[in-house]
């Protein structure tokens, strides 16, 4: 289904799919054996991970103080669907028009199997429910609690990659016993997502009437590209009287959360985002209302950045966005962050220009902005700074 935007209101508009024929008894029999067995690998894997959190978090005692965050300004809402199989013009409309006011939406027929998919989710889980000491092995692209260098902190670990695939083999072997299936499946999975993102970004050229339809794509099949995969676990709450105690109060234990990765914005072009079925996922409207993301695993998520924001000469919006743990079940998400080389100058193009809309940003390098957003706070807007003067 492509959900359209019509007076203020999202309508469904059936598209018609053809009906895939049966390639063969066997061979689906032999597909959907391998896929419960993916299945239960994951969930194998994940309740190794809940395991390896709680062994931790007793040790190190980071529950002592809960800090919750209440529900004020929270408002449950449908958001902006796209359904990659239909009509590309009209997908295209759709996209722009999701950008424009949302900066965020979610895509679905996007043609990556389950199969990438899953094994991508089984290394994950099975990377984070490894004892402590056996991850801190991949610092410094392991990290826990500590966002950035500035002092930022959540309830979170990740493992932070460069998307290239001499990247990914290099830290496989330092924390993997399997370092080739590892490297091969986070691969398989970048390489994925990033022909996901590139063929978004050359749709939303068409739709923004640039002549030029790979001027954003191009930025990110770049060899040089700095693009990064950064695969984030939030643990659940594992003090389990605290949230008994809660629960005894069925309706404020529903509004308390922690705070898993603060507000910010992403700074490169474009983000694909895919989490479990957990929720956590928020993002921000302009008068600062927060709307929670309902999650699917069969679907990603796209993050409009800060350079697109400045390429589209301030048309699309990037969005703030945060996430909150949950209180009894772990949460994982894999972020593609598509982004240009560190030499290339960020500018829009000439057509987004014109003399009733001048330039917004002045030009600047990926460099340059990079440097910028290292030296400031998660949730610092960075974008002012390279607003252009002359207006």
């Amino acid at each position: 289904m492509i959900e359209k935007f019509k007076e203020g209101r999202i309508i469904n508009v059936k598209i018609a799919s053809a009906r895939v024929q049966d390639l063969g008894t066997n061979r689906a029999t032999k597909k959907r054996k391998y896929k419960q067995t993916i299945e239960l690998k994951v969930l194998k894997m994940r309740d190794m991970c809940i395991a390896s959190t709680a062994t931790y978090t007793k040790t190190n005692m980071v529950l002592a103080a809960p800090n919750p965050i209440r529900s004020d300004g929270i408002l449950p809402s449908e958001l902006p669907v796209v359904d990659l199989s239909g009509e590309r013009a009209e997908v295209a409309k759709l996209i722009v028009k999701a950008c424009e006011e949302y900066g965020f939406f979610k895509v679905i027929n996007h043609g990556i199997s389950n199969e990438v998919i899953a094994r991508t989710e089984e290394a994950g889980f099975g990377f984070f429910g490894k004892a402590m000491l056996e991850k801190k092995v991949a610092a410094p692209a392991y990290g826990c609690k500590n966002i950035g260098v500035n002092g930022d902190m959540g309830e979170v670990e990740y493992l932070l990659l460069s998307a290239t695939t001499d990247s990914i083999a290099h830290i496989s072997k330092t924390i993997s016993t399997d370092p080739l299936n590892l490297s091969n499946s986070l691969s398989a999975y970048t390489e994925a997502v990033k022909e996901l993102a590139c063929e978004i970004l050359e749709v939303m050229a068409e739709g923004l009437g640039v002549p030029d339809t790979w001027v954003f794509s191009r930025l990110i099949r770049d060899g040089e590209s700095d693009s990064v995969l950064r695969l984030n676990h939030y643990p659940p709450i594992i003090n389990r009287e605290w949230c008994m105690e809660k629960d005894k109060d069925k309706d404020k234990s529903s509004q308390i959360s922690k705070v898993g990765f603060g507000e910010h914005s992403d700074p490169q072009i474009l983000t694909i985002l895919r989490s479990n079925d957990v929720g956590g996922l928020q993002i921000s409207l302009p008068d600062g209302v927060w709307i929670p993301v309902t999650p699917d695993p069969s679907a990603f998520y796209v993050n409009v950045g800060d350079v697109l924001q400045v390429m589209t000469n301030g048309r699309f919006v990037s969005v703030r966005h945060r996430a909150m743990t949950n209180s009894y079940k772990c949460r994982m998400s894999v972020a593609y962050f598509g982004a240009p080389p560190l030499h290339a100058t960020i500018v829009a193009p000439s057509v987004m220009v014109t003399p009733q809309r001048p330039s917004l940003f002045r030009p600047f390098t990926w460099a340059e902005y990079k440097k910028a957003t290292y030296s400031l706070k998660l949730g610092d807007t960075r974008l002012q700074l390279f607003r252009n003067c002359k207006r």
